[in-house]
């Protein structure tokens, strides 16, 4: 037996249809397990609050072992997970194809799956999670629910925190009145036919739900990107990726999202175009989730080879055919957070990749969990948690102090943002971007 593995880490299927998988028993046994395993290595320990919670449990018990831990004080660690995955992607020594098969964000999947089946979801959790409802009404309201949502709200934001179980002091996510796929119908951006790129890639923008009902101008700032290097784009949006479904285990809802969007994406891939995801955990759905929940289903492999994350697709575009000219310095550098949903697509850093093509321009990297995921960061249950997860990075930027600090994660930038007003960081820009937006801005959109 190996002590760990120097394997690149795989991944089996979740096996989620099988009636075993959800046994309260045999998922028990599942747990203990591969929590002995985590107890004898602890590697994991400043990762997140779940492995603190879980070898504190074990500390204090009768026996010091896992032996002596009631399985009823298992939840709190299972609670504390974002499903960020840096535990089975940049950690844990005996993740498969070790033979102690080590999964640990998958394992509390499984026991959230349970939970779910067993009607132990909140009313908070299900609610926030259906973001394309959600974001038609806010849309249509959209100065009052911003108004609604602000920090300051003396009025609403109580309100928000009994009835729901948002945290008074989180940072909520800013409604569009005009969707991104509104604008794009009428922004009149066309391929610049001059571009090395032009007659020679075409691609579909997925517009996710973070962009197109709370971060327009992400979109639009792809859209430029591309145009400009004469990529010819379309902007389809058929719904939200299921991410949000996925962090409280309704397995059933992911399933049902990813057959709409596949039905709706795949004839566009078969007419040669690739699928650029805006959000990086919804380029993490399409490439490697979706494919792991239904691994039979040989449409979501197709669209999963198709898809990329958009800076991934910038560089792909400057190693392939190259850039078109105009990129000019942006001054004051950038901080580029590494979201882990990014991080766990298996691409590299490519928004600091990205942004290295941007002459004269000092990069800085920042590889570490912002603490959001999802509604983990939004409900009070979890929201000082998040913020404790968060400090490494708010301290790693304020030593690069650069002026403008980016996230591939939407959530994650406006977490950080919000941590980071309170701290003395004089150059730091006023608003939290995402790379393609500062990439646009280097080329003077």
């Amino acid at each position: 037996m190996r002590e760990g593995s120097l394997d690149a880490p795989t991944r089996h299927q979740v096996d989620w249809k099988n009636p075993d998988f959800t046994d309260p028993a045999k998922l028990d046994e599942e747990l203990r397990r591969q929590f002995d395993v985590c107890h004898g290595c602890r590697r994991c320990f400043n990762l997140c609050d779940s492995f603190p919670r879980l070898f504190d449990l074990i500390d204090d018990s009768k026996s010091g072992e896992l032996d002596s831990v009631s399985s009823d004080d298992f939840k709190p660690v299972v609670d504390a997970c974002t499903l960020c995955d840096m535990c089975y992607l940049t950690k844990c020594p005996y993740v498969p194809p070790h033979e102690f098969n080590i999964d640990f964000p998958h394992l509390m999947l499984r026991y959230r799956v349970m939970e779910h089946q067993q009607g132990k979801t909140s009313f908070a959790q299900h609610q926030l999670s259906n973001m394309d409802r959600n974001g038609r009404l806010a849309s249509l309201a959209a100065p009052i629910v911003n108004w609604g949502g602000k920090r300051d709200n003396k009025l609403t934001r109580p309100m928000l925190e009994a009835v729901m179980g948002i945290d008074d002091e989180a940072e909520l996510p800013h409604f569009e009145g005009k969707t991104f796929v509104k604008r794009a119908k009428s922004d009149g951006v066309t391929p610049n036919q001059s571009a090395p790129a032009f007659g020679k890639r075409k691609a579909v923008i997925f517009a996710t739900c973070a962009v197109n009902y709370n971060n327009a101008t992400v979109g639009e700032a792809a859209r430029k990107v591309l145009a400009h290097n004469g990529v010819e784009t379309r902007v389809e949006y058929p719904g939200c990726c299921g991410m949000p479904h996925l962090e409280h285990g309704d397995i059933e809802k992911v399933v049902d999202q990813s057959d709409k969007i596949v039905n709706a994406l795949l004839p566009l891939v078969d007419e040669g175009y690739d699928i650029i995801a805006l959000t990086a955990s919804c380029g993490l759905m399409l490439k490697f989730e979706w494919p792991l929940l239904n691994p039979d289903d040989e449409r979501l492999k197709k669209l999963a080879a198709a898809t990329f994350d958009i800076s991934e697709y910038i560089v792909d575009v400057a190693k392939g055919e190259g850039l078109a000219d105009g990129l000019t310095a942006v001054d004051g550098g950038i901080t580029a957070h590494h979201a882990c949903h990014a991080r766990a697509q298996n691409m590299g850093a490519k928004a600091a990749e990205m942004l290295r093509l941007i002459p004269d321009t000092d990069i800085d990297l920042i590889e570490r969990c912002a603490g959001h995921g999802g509604t983990f960061g939004v409900l009070k249950e979890t929201y000082d948690v998040a913020v404790k997860v968060a400090k490494p990075v708010i301290r790693a930027a304020k030593k690069t102090a650069k002026a403008h600090v980016v996230s591939d994660c939407p959530l994650a930038a406006k977490h950080l943002h919000h941590m980071l007003e309170g701290e003395d960081v004089p150059s730091h820009d006023s608003v939290m971007r995402h790379p393609i937006e500062i990439f646009a801005q280097a080329y003077g959109f």
